[in-house]
């Protein structure tokens, strides 16, 4: 990105933190990823909306991201602005309902839900993302989905603000309509049902504690690699392929859990999508399976 650009972004728009050449290994779960030219952190709506007009008018590529659970992010890094919604984060209880800005992290936002006796979020406590990316991917674990709690969502569309239900976000098995129509989400309303803390905190801990147990949490990570096959589960096939604790450099099916790609501590997007690569070729010819990623890559490929 020309210096010049740079200056002109960063000076025209208010509430927004800027970084420049910063590294995208700090910013995803994977651990994994070169710089960004300029990483960008708005605090407010209204400031995400200014500095997406200030990159399409100074000509910038973008890309938003939330925490990066579900990103592997390209040795290159990304010749233009990533744009992160980490700081947009307020959670707010309305009755039986939870607004929550699109940066706000599902583990917090089920908190504060708990702490207002509503249940229903008890499921996305141990899900490592925010609530945009969580929409956006119709995220969910341990039989619950974003789908089954989201009454709304505020989206982005160019300039325009819409107030769209959730009937209309087409929910399916990991997805939303914003991966084709390009909305954003700037925040979610969750309805919810009157409950106990107590029993949601109970739950809570029920479920992280079957995270750790079968979960390489120890491990970058971007959460399950592949999406869930028809006929089967995606760990179960790979492990019968023999690929449990294959290594590709620092990429490694995980020891514990064949479903996930593990970063061992040196690895590269390179190494992940080789054994990526491997693993898929090794289920088709083991099963007749064709396996898809769940992972999205980001930046300069």
């Amino acid at each position: 990105m020309k210096h010049s650009i740079l200056e002109r972004l960063t000076e025209s728009v208010g509430g927004c933190s800027f970084r420049a050449d910063e590294p995208m290994s700090a910013h995803t779960t994977f651990r994994i990823g070169g710089a960004a030219a300029l990483f960008c952190l708005p605090e407010t709506p209204e400031a995400l909306i200014a500095l997406l007009s200030a990159c399409r008018r100074e000509g910038v590529k973008h890309m938003i991201v939330g925490k990066g659970s579900n990103l592997l992010f390209s040795d290159r890094g990304f010749d233009g602005a990533v744009i992160s919604t980490c700081a947009m984060d307020r959670v707010v209880p309305e009755g039986t309902r939870v607004r929550a800005e699109c940066g706000a992290l599902l583990s917090r936002v089920s908190v504060i839900a708990a702490e207002a006796n509503l249940a229903g979020l008890e499921f996305a406590h141990g899900i490592p993302g925010t609530v945009g990316g969580a929409v956006f991917m119709n995220a969910g674990a341990y039989d619950g989905e974003m789908s089954q709690v989201a009454e709304s969502a505020r989206i982005l569309f160019g300039d325009r603000i819409e107030e769209v239900p959730a009937e209309k976000l087409r929910f399916g098995y990991r997805y939303s309509a914003l991966q084709e129509n390009g909305g954003i989400v700037l925040s979610v309303i969750f309805s919810l049902v009157p409950g106990k803390k107590e029993e949601s905190f109970r739950l809570i801990r029920d479920l992280d504690a079957r995270r750790r147990e079968k979960q390489p949490l120890d491990r970058g990570s971007a959460g399950s690699f592949f999406k869930r096959p028809k006929d089967g589960f995606a760990g179960a096939l790979i492990e019968q392929a023999g690929l449990k604790g294959v290594s590709v450099g620092g990429a490694q099916v995980s020891p514990k859990h064949a479903g996930f790609i593990v970063n061992n501590g040196n690895a590269t997007c390179e190494d992940v999508l080789k054994l990526k690569d491997l693993v898929i070729r090794a289920v088709r010819e083991k099963s007749g399976v064709e396996l898809e990623t769940e992972v999205r890559l980001a930046g300069d490929m």
